[in-house]
């Protein structure tokens, strides 16, 4: 049990360990745990194999106390320097009558109490007089004083998990539904786009044609207008240089003339 406990404690100092875990380590007493251990809530020893609590430590802080499976058939007194114990779990031990049940009477924040699998349990009227012994239980073997069984962090856990999984189930269903939906109607709407689309464009490219041989009539036309007016020009001038050469034709021959008939 020493070398389990310094195993458990990782290096941290004794004031500050809350929670111990000593299952299974193999021990017929309490040994290594002392009262240095003040800050200790939780202590669990299943299955030590204690016959035993002879030198179990003084623990002020301590609220859970796990014995279950061991073999103790006395000696319950030695637990009451744990005032504020309201966890305590003695199942699968060796305790026949309930007069070794009397120290319990001692810790009066005591709510929970598991005796299962001991012999005081087949006492006659059992759970009453456990009830009346311990004002402050309000469960004893996992039920309260009017038989109702207690729910476990568990079983609510469970009960939460499987109603949220079931609307998480119904939520998925629903949303598959409406996806289908969408992706029929998206469907026949983009259908329906791309082939306006393609009509649009269609008719886009005749007209850009149609304008496009405007266009080039009127390029054409533009071009045949110039063409005329180079012409035009061109033969203005042509007649100009016509008239030109034969006024300096004329005035040639008239000096000629001159010439002559003054000679």
């Amino acid at each position: 049990m020493e070398k389990r406990i310094e195993l458990e404690r990782r290096a941290r100092k004794v004031n500050q360990i809350t929670e111990l875990n000593l299952d299974n380590c193999r021990s017929t007493s309490i040994v290594g745990l002392t009262d240095e251990y003040t800050a200790l809530e939780s202590l669990s020893l299943i299955n030590v194999g204690l016959t035993t609590l002879k030198g179990f430590p003084k623990l002020p802080n301590l609220k859970k106390l796990e014995l279950s499976d061991n073999r103790i058939s006395s000696g319950l007194n030695y637990l009451t320097t744990s005032p504020k114990l309201q966890y305590l779990n003695l199942s699968g031990n060796k305790i026949k009558d309930l007069e070794t049940l009397k120290p319990l009477e001692e810790f009066k924040n005591l709510a929970v109490l598991d005796l299962f699998n001991n012999d005081a349990t087949q006492v006659d009227n059992y759970r009453e007089k456990i009830f009346k012994m311990l004002p402050s239980l309000n469960f004893l073997d996992g039920f309260d004083c009017d038989d109702e069984e207690a729910q476990s962090d568990g079983d609510d856990d469970e009960e939460v998990n499987g109603n949220d999984s079931e609307e998480e189930v119904s939520n998925d269903d629903d949303d598959e539904g409406d996806s289908d939906d969408s992706e029929e109607d998206n469907g026949e709407v983009s259908l329906s786009e791309v082939y306006n689309d393609d009509l649009e464009e269609d008719n886009s490219d005749w007209e850009g044609e149609g304008e496009g041989g405007e266009d080039d009539e009127d390029e054409d036309s533009d071009i045949d207008e110039a063409d005329g007016d180079a012409n035009e020009s061109a033969a203005s001038v042509n007649a100009k240089d016509d008239k030109d050469g034969e006024k300096a034709g004329d005035e040639s021959q008239a000096r000629g003339k001159k010439r002559k008939h003054d000679g």
